[in-house]
């Protein structure tokens, strides 16, 4: 019979103190976004618990170079609403990836993460920036 092993706090402890700094140059959006995601819930683990936050931190550099495949840069849209009457705002792909990458992988990894309080916390372990170098 096996035993499932389950997350202490002290595991958490440690795992809160690991950061994972991942290379964007030439990597695909999405598969980019689902490493990532993985790494923040701690779904890599063997002692990964669903309630327990985990997963590692992620520190991600040249989000600039970032590339996605196909027509997506001209077709995809992305939607947001303001909360003023008339406020849609809508973007196309491209034009997001040449004003704010950092911004649109933040975007692709949060809609990744589960929907609940854990996920917000989880979120604010990931570090997105431009350029190569990182504090």
């Amino acid at each position: 019979m096996t035993k499932t092993t389950l997350a202490t706090e002290a595991t958490r402890q440690a795992a809160m103190n690991t950061w994972h700094v991942v290379d964007a140059s030439g990597r695909t959006l999405g598969r980019l976004a689902t490493e990532i995601a993985t790494i923040l819930m701690g779904k890599h683990r063997p002692d990964y618990t669903p309630h327990m936050l985990v997963g590692e931190g992620v520190i991600v550099v040249n989000s600039d170079k970032v590339v996605v495949t196909g027509e997506k840069g001209a077709s995809r849209v992305y939607t947001f609403y303001t909360g003023f009457p008339g406020g849609l705002r809508e973007v196309k792909l491209g034009d997001y990836l040449e004003k704010a990458s950092d911004e649109l992988i933040t975007l692709a990894v949060r809609r990744m993460l589960p929907k609940n309080r854990l996920a917000r916390r989880m979120i604010s372990r990931l570090r997105v920036y431009r350029g190569p170098q990182h504090p």
